[in-house]
């Protein structure tokens, strides 16, 4: 069907206002890398986390070496110390960065910046790109937006910009009654414009541009938001206030809590980040300072800054690699701190939400679309004027895709050093003269001390994380009390480990298809909490059943030892179907609010309303204005 834009509608919009927003040069740069005011502390945070990341990867590698070490050193014990290096300083470094941020906390959260008075804060423009999204939900939550600003009288100060990029007719023409009802709903007090592209240019990052590059000049700041956004208005405000006071700033970034989900998956994903998320965020921030990242939503932005550094080119060669940029917001960030605008983030900042995806399958396909976007950074990693820090971003931004495959490489190179020593009779008198034999050492001992090591690097972030939310009243009486937050955590840990296997060879999957040349496309998010029937499970999820049985008979055929070590691992993924069957289940995540698991205090309201009538609460819906 042809595309069919309501003319009448694009009319309607509001006079031009451009901003000129030049293609950017990755392969050359002038300018000079400005100061933007980063304090001794952040120097401090930075020596603090990559020097003990180092120490932690030395030495859990040199540990390593020693469980494998033998006389004569293999080019195989080498390659598997190499991938284990690898992957232990990815959590290393986590760890690293948890533990700064358990520092911070101890001291008190972290006080907002200087703010501009509430009148002197300028034009924001709220920006919700969609594109084949539930009109009803998004025009709902952007009506929940707008009738807090305008409660709070700050409704003159932001417009709102529905950018729709979407396909399908008949999804636009309920967007476009959908846009009907909410501006007769907030007019006078707030104006609201729907505009749809069309030719779908450069995705959600042409969509922006396209905003900027036609009405940017008329606002001081724009605020990004996705189909799944909802921000309070206190945050919105402050967000402005703070752009406002800073005129170094070129994006402030905000902590966006998940909500809204059912499914234990959900629910799951939702403690972690409400629990865990604000750690993390912490110490992220503390050592970027004012060289910090962009996660391509719930963020401020000056527009004038935007259009001045953010102009995206296309890559050169082919897709997946080639083309335009798919995650754009980590190079838009990169790219405004190079021109000299400070990016940072605000941790202590309440009121910034998004959704998650409810079951792993759905998780799954928005991870393809993203492990492209963050692949393809690996040619723009080495562009020319970029900040060291921002180069960081870019790699950890590759890391988070290419460590599950470094982890799977890690297992199968184990596997076949300990097959090799299975089979190969030891050599006890080696060409070199000796007077005793050498033995074939192991020390069981080593490798349970090496474990122990292991086990806290990786899970040493949520112990910091739950002794934080025990001692914040708040927080531990929103996620059921004490019991509730141990029980929790608990509950967290046990299904990560179910699921960190299946999830190391569903990304290990989607890098081979990103590398084999196989393009994501685009397309729209899984947003309802429908739960996935077991067969559609089982069909997904065999080949990883496969692959666990496998795991499990080599092992046991090499030993009993390696049989047990490698357990945890064949069982999940043997357990696969069943594990993404019931963890995407809603009426599963109802009953553990019920348990008092994976409760979080922003969904207390939420949550009673479910208790009352017996199911998950309802959306807002949508109604004609009178």
């Amino acid at each position: 069907m042809a595309l069919q834009v309501d003319q009448k509608l694009n009319d309607s919009l509001p006079a031009p206002a451009p901003l000129e927003m030049p293609m950017q040069d990755l392969a050359s740069w002038t300018g000079k890398s400005a100061a933007v005011g980063n304090g001794q502390e952040v120097l401090l945070a930075r020596l603090f986390v990559f020097g003990a990341s180092v120490i932690i990867t030395g030495f859990g590698t040199w540990k390593m070496y020693e469980v494998i070490s033998s006389v004569d050193i293999t080019a195989l014990q080498v390659l598997f110390a190499t991938f284990f290096a690898l992957t232990f300083a990815w959590i290393a470094f986590s760890c690293a960065s948890a533990i700064l941020g358990f520092v911070v906390l101890l001291r008190g959260k972290p006080a907002l910046p200087p703010l501009a008075d509430t009148c002197d804060m300028g034009r924001t423009a709220l920006l919700m790109p969609v594109y084949n999204e539930d009109p009803e939900r998004v025009f709902a939550a952007l009506s929940r937006m707008a009738m807090a600003l305008r409660r709070e009288g700050a409704a003159r100060h932001f417009d709102i910009f529905v950018l729709s990029d979407t396909r399908k007719d008949h999804i636009a023409a309920a967007e476009r009654d959908a846009f009907a009802w909410l501006e007769r709903q907030l007019s006078p007090a707030m104006k609201v414009y729907y505009r749809r592209r069309e030719n779908n240019h450069h995705r959600k990052a042409g969509n922006i541009a396209d905003f900027v590059t036609r009405w940017g000049a008329a606002y001081d700041h724009m605020i990004v938001l996705d189909a799944d956004s909802d921000m309070s208005a206190t945050a919105m405000i402050t967000l402005a206030r703070a752009m406002a006071a800073d005129p170094k700033a070129g994006i402030i970034q905000s902590l966006p809590l998940l909500q809204n989900r059912w499914t234990p998956f959900a629910r799951m994903t939702q403690f972690a980040g409400r629990v865990y998320g604000p750690l993390v965020a912490t110490g992220l921030s503390a050592w970027h300072g004012r060289d910090g990242n962009y996660w391509g939503h719930n963020a401020i932005i000056r527009t004038r800054a935007f259009a001045e550094a953010c102009g995206l080119p296309e890559l050169s060669g082919r897709k997946p690699f080639g083309g335009h940029v798919l995650s754009h917001d980590f190079v838009e960030a990169a790219l405004i701190r190079r021109a000299g605008w400070a990016v940072y983030m605000l941790p202590a900042l309440t009121g910034s939400y998004e959704e998650t995806p409810p079951c792993l399958v759905d998780l799954a396909t928005r991870d393809r679309r993203w492990a492209q976007g963050n692949l393809q950074h690996m040619k723009i990693v080495s562009a020319k004027g970029l900040n060291w820090v921002s180069r960081v971003h870019l790699i950890q931004g590759i890391m988070s895709y290419l460590a599950s495959p470094l982890w799977l490489l890690l297992l199968l190179a184990g596997l076949t050093l300990a097959t090799v020593a299975r089979h190969t009779t030891p050599n006890y008198f080696p060409e070199t003269f000796s007077l005793f034999p050498v033995w074939p050492v192991f020390d069981p001992e080593l490798a349970l001390r090496l474990f122990a090591i292991t086990f806290g690097v990786l899970y040493l972030p949520k112990l910091l994380a739950l002794t934080l939310a025990l001692i914040d009243p708040e927080l531990r009486k929103g996620c059921g009390g004490a019991m509730g937050l141990i029980k929790s955590v608990l509950a967290e840990t046990f299904v990560s480990m179910l699921l960190s296997p299946i999830m190391m060879l569903l990304q290990s999957r989607v890098v081979a298809d990103v590398f084999l040349g196989r393009d994501s496309g685009w397309n729209a998010q899984n947003r309802d909490d429908q739960a996935m029937p077991f067969a559609a499970c089982a069909r997904i999820h065999a080949w990883h059943v496969v692959a666990g049985l496998c795991f499990g008979l080599l092992a046991l055929h090499i030993s009993g030892a390696t049989f047990l070590w490698l357990a945890p691992i064949a069982g999940a993924l043997i357990l696969s179907p069943l594990v993404s069957w019931a963890t995407g289940l809603p009426e599963f995540g109802r009953r553990l609010w019920h348990w008092n698991v994976f409760r979080i205090p922003e969904e207390a309201p939420r949550a009673a309303e479910a208790e009352d009538f017996g199911g998950m609460p309802s959306e807002v819906l949508l109604e004609a204005a009178e």
